[in-house]
C-alpha cells in the first residue's frame, strides 16, 4: 500500500506543545489581542491572514483537539469553543479558519485508521493545517456532491470544483470530500502543492472577507489509499462529527456579537450624543440605551452559558457515544447556535442603533461586524435548528446525522 506522503512542516520546529486547557486559553488571550490590532485594516484592504494563522500554528492551538493517546491535549469541547470565540472577537475570519481543521480533526478521531491516526494528529501537533475542499455550486442542495474518487492501481484519483473552501490558501493539506463508486462520502488528504490542485483566491464575500474561501479546482489529483477516510461511516451510527463542528460555528457567532458588544459599548460611553428628548447630559445616561444594552448584555450571558452547557454535553457523548448522548448533544449544540446567531446579527445591528450616525464612518469600519454576522450566520440556517428541535420534542424525531447538525 501507498504511504502517505510526509513532508516536514517549515513550522515545526518551533512549535508549542500545549499542557493544560489553561495553558490554550492563555495562548488565545495573547494571539487575540495581537490579531485586534490589524483586524479592520484587513477587512478594509482584504489582506489575508497568513502571519496570524503561522502564529496559531507555532502557539500550539491548532492541536488542542488531538486525543491524550497521540500526545495531545483533548480539551473540552466548551474550551474549544471559548478559544474560538476569543480569536473571532479579536478578528472573525481568523476565528472562522481553524473550524475546518478541527471539524476534520474530530472526523479523523471517528472514522480514521489507527495508522491515520498516528500520523496525521502528529502533523497537526508539528503545526500542519487542514483546509476543507467540501462545498460546491451547482448541486441539486448544499448536501450533494458532484466531486468523484475513482480507484487508479493501488490509489484513487479525485475530479472536481469546490466552491467556499474555508482555510485552503493556508492550509498545508487540502481535505476533500467525494462520492466513490457506490455514492459514499469520503475525506481524503491532499498535501497542498500536488499535481492537479489549483486553489483559485475568489471570494468575494462582503463579510468575513479574509477568510479565504475561495475556489478549489481538483484535475486527476492521485491520492494513495491510506490517506482516504470513509467519512460516511460517521454517519451512520452515533458520532460527534457534527456537534464538534457545530460547536465552533457558535464560538464565532458569541465572537462576533462580543466585538460588536463591545464596541458599541466604547462608542456610546466616548463619542454618542444623548437624544434631544432624553433630558440627559451622557447618551450612557440614556434610560433607554441603557435598557438595550442591558438586553444585549443578557443575551451574550445566555448564549455563553449555552455553548458551555452544550460543550460539556458533546464532551460525554464523545467519551460514551450512544444515540441518547448524541441526540441529546446535537440538540444542546443546535440550541447554542441558535442563540448565538441571533446574539450575533442583534448586537452588531444594535451597535449603530445606539452608537448614531457617527459610527458609520467608513473610516471606522463598524460595519465589519454586521457584515461577518450576517454571512457567517448563514452558513447552517437557523431555521432548521429551530425545526429539529421542536420535531424532537413534539414528534420523537431523531435529528439527522449530519455534519450541519
Amino acid at each position: 500500500m501507498d504511504k502517505i506522503p510526509h513532508q516536514a512542516n517549515v513550522i515545526e520546529g518551533a512549535t508549542t506543545h500545549l499542557a493544560s486547557e489553561e495553558e490554550a486559553i492563555s495562548a488565545a488571550r495573547t494571539l487575540a489581542a495581537r490579531f485586534k490590532i490589524g483586524a479592520s485594516l484587513r477587512d478594509q484592504e482584504r489582506s489575508l491572514p497568513h502571519h496570524e494563522l503561522d502564529a496559531l500554528s507555532r502557539a500550539g492551538l491548532l492541536a488542542i483537539t488531538v486525543p491524550h493517546e497521540y500526545g495531545g491535549i483533548d480539551v473540552s469541547n466548551s474550551v474549544l469553543a471559548e478559544v474560538i470565540a476569543m480569536l473571532a472577537e479579536a478578528d472573525a475570519s481568523v476565528g472562522q479558519i481553524p473550524q475546518n481543521h478541527f471539524y476534520i480533526l474530530e472526523a479523523l478521531r471517528t472514522d480514521g485508521t489507527e495508522e491515520q491516526k498516528r500520523f496525521f494528529f502528529a502533523r497537526a501537533l508539528a503545526g500542519d493545517r487542514f483546509g476543507n475542499a467540501l462545498s460546491e455550486r451547482g448541486t441539486k442542495t448544499v448536501g450533494h456532491y458532484n466531486t468523484r474518487i475513482a480507484r487508479d492501481g493501488l490509489g484513487y484519483r479525485i475530479n472536481g470544483r469546490k466552491f467556499y473552501s474555508t482555510g485552503v490558501i493556508f492550509a498545508d493539506w487540502i481535505t476533500v470530500f467525494a462520492l466513490d463508486e457506490n455514492d459514499r462520502l469520503t475525506m481524503s488528504f491532499v498535501r497542498k502543492g500536488s499535481d492537479g490542485v489549483e486553489i483559485l483566491d475568489d471570494w468575494d464575500g462582503f463579510g468575513q472577507r479574509t477568510t479565504g474561501s475561495g475556489t478549489t479546482v481538483l484535475n486527476n489529483v492521485y491520492v494513495p489509499a491510506d490517506a482516504v477516510v470513509h467519512h460516511h461511516r460517521g454517519f451512520e451510527r452515533p458520532t460527534t462529527i457534527g456537534s464538534v463542528g457545530q460547536i465552533i460555528h457558535a464560538g464565532i457567532d458569541l465572537g462576533i456579537a462580543r466585538a460588536a458588544f463591545s464596541e458599541m459599548v466604547e462608542f456610546v460611553k466616548t463619542r454618542s450624543r444623548p437624544w434631544t428628548d432624553s433630558g440627559v447630559d451622557r447618551a450612557s445616561d440614556d434610560p433607554l440605551t441603557i435598557a438595550k444594552a442591558g438586553e444585549l448584555a443578557i443575551q451574550l450571558e445566555a448564549a455563553s452559558a449555552l455553548v458551555e452547557r452544550a460543550g460539556n454535553k458533546v464532551d460525554i457523548a464523545q467519551i460514551d457515544p450512544t444515540e441518547e448522548n448524541v441526540v441529546a448533544a446535537t440538540l444542546a449544540v443546535a440550541a447554542a447556535k441558535v442563540l448565538t446567531s441571533e446574539i450575533a446579527l442583534d448586537a452588531s445591528n444594535a451597535l449603530f442603533e445606539l452608537a448614531g450616525t457617527a459610527s458609520t464612518s467608513t473610516g471606522l469600519n463598524l460595519d465589519r461586524h454586521w457584515r461577518n454576522a450576517r454571512t457567517h450566520t448563514l452558513h447552517d440556517p437557523v431555521r432548521w435548528k429551530y425545526h429539529v428541535v421542536g420535531n424532537y420534542h413534539l414528534n420523537g424525531a431523531i435529528p439527522p446525522r449530519s455534519g450541519a447538525l
